[in-house]
C-alpha cells in the first residue's frame, strides 16, 4: 500500500538526511557535507572564484589591487547583465543564441542615432527598443510559430548580424560623449557605475525569480510545460516573455559596451554568446531548465572575468584563453550531474 506522507508526521526526509537507529533523524554533520559532491556542484561558481583569486594573487600581487578589481567589475557589467537574460530563457528549457548579434544591432542602432540626432536618451532608448524588438521576435517564433529554440535563434543571430553591418555599411561608428564616459569611468569606489547598474539588474531579475508569480511559471514551464499548462500556467505567453526579456537586456548590454568601447562596433562579439551560456552552466542552472538561480550566473560571469583577466596578468597568449574558459565549462557540466 503507497504510504502518503502527512503533516503529523513532521516534515519529509531531505535525501542528505540519515535515520538513526532510535527511528529518529540525523542532520548530515558539516563534514559529510562537505564530502558531498552534489554540495561543490551547487556551490561550483563560488568555490572557482575563491580558487582563482588564491591562485592569480599569489603569482601574480597586483590581481587584487585597487585599478584591478575595478577593471574585471566593469568587464564583467556586460556579461552579467547578457546571463541574467540568459538564465530566464534556459530556466524554461531553451536557449537564446542571439544575444550576442542582438547586442551588436543594438549597439550600431545606438551610434547611428546619436550621430543623427546627438541624443543620448533618444539613443538609449533606440538601443533598447532594438533588443527588445529581436526578444519579441524570438519569442514569438518560439512560442507561437513553435520552432525550436536553438533554430528560431540561430536564425535570429544571422539576422540581427547582418542587419548590423547593413545599416552600418560595415564601418564602425565613433560615440563621445561626456555623460557616457561616466558610465564606463565613473563609479563608487572599486565599483562602477556600469557595474552598479547590472547589480541592479541582477538584484531585481532575483526579486522577479523567486518572488513573484511570473518567477514560478518560468520554473514550472521548464519543469515540465505540459504539467504546467494542466495547472492554468500559459507556457506561451511565458516563453515570449523570457525571451523578450533576455532581448530587452541585450539592448542594455548594448549601451554599456558602447560606454566602454566609444564606438558601435558591427563585428559581431561571439565571445559573449559563449560566455553568456557558461556563466549560467557555471551558476549551476540546469540546461533542460526548472532549476536555477540569479546569484550563480552572476558569480559565473565574475568567474569568467576573473579567468581571464588573471591569465592576462600572466602572459598567458590570448589563444589559450577559449581553451581555459572551455575546460572550466565542460567540468561544471559534469560536476553539475550531481545536483540535488
Amino acid at each position: 500500500m503507497t504510504h502518503v506522507h502527512t503533516p503529523a508526521e513532521g516534515p519529509p526526509l531531505d535525501s542528505a538526511d540519515a535515520i538513526s537507529p532510535q527511528g529518529g533523524v540525523l542532520k548530515e554533520s558539516p563534514l559529510a557535507r562537505l564530502k558531498d559532491i552534489g554540495f561543490w556542484a551547487e556551490w561550483a561558481s563560488l568555490v572557482g572564484l575563491i580558487v582563482l583569486i588564491i591562485v592569480f594573487q599569489s603569482a601574480d600581487s597586483t590581481f587584487l589591487s585597487t585599478g584591478n578589481v575595478e577593471a574585471m567589475l566593469t568587464a564583467s557589467a556586460i556579461l552579467i547583465v547578457l546571463a541574467v537574460g540568459q538564465t530566464f530563457v534556459i530556466t524554461t528549457g531553451g536557449i537564446d543564441l542571439s544575444v550576442a548579434s542582438v547586442m551588436t544591432f543594438a549597439a550600431v542602432a545606438f551610434g547611428l542615432t546619436y550621430k543623427h540626432s546627438s541624443n543620448l536618451a533618444l539613443a538609449c532608448v533606440i538601443a533598447l527598443l532594438a533588443g527588445l524588438a529581436f526578444g519579441v521576435a524570438n519569442g514569438l517564433l518560439v512560442s507561437q510559430g513553435k520552432i525550436t529554440d536553438f533554430i528560431a535563434t540561430l536564425g535570429t543571430l544571422s539576422a540581427a548580424s547582418g542587419a548590423a553591418l547593413i545599416i552600418s555599411n560595415g564601418k564602425p561608428t565613433t560615440v563621445i560623449n561626456s555623460t557616457l564616459l561616466k558610465l564606463s569611468s565613473g563609479g563608487i569606489g572599486v565599483l562602477g557605475w556600469s557595474f552598479i547598474i547590472a547589480a541592479v539588474v541582477a538584484v531585481i531579475a532575483h526579486v522577479v525569480y523567486f518572488r513573484t508569480r511570473f518567477g514560478t511559471h518560468v520554473l514550472a514551464t521548464g519543469g515540465s510545460a505540459e504539467a504546467a499548462a494542466a495547472t492554468g500556467v500559459r507556457t506561451g505567453r511565458v516563453k515570449l516573455a523570457v525571451y523578450t526579456i533576455a532581448g530587452l537586456l541585450a539592448g542594455l548590454g548594448a549601451i554599456l559596451l558602447v560606454s566602454r568601447v566609444g564606438a558601435a562596433e558591427p563585428a559581431a562579439n561571439t565571445a559573449y554568446l559563449l560566455n553568456s551560456v557558461a556563466a549560467v552552466v557555471l551558476g549551476g542552472v540546469s540546461l533542460v531548465g526548472g532549476r536555477g538561480s540569479i546569484v550563480g550566473p552572476v558569480l559565473g560571469a565574475l568567474l569568467l572575468t576573473a579567468l581571464t583577466n588573471g591569465l592576462t596578468l600572466l602572459g598567458v597568449s590570448q589563444f589559450y584563453q577559449p581553451l581555459s574558459v572551455g575546460i572550466v565549462v565542460i567540468l561544471a557540466a559534469l560536476l553539475s550531474r550531481f545536483q540535488k
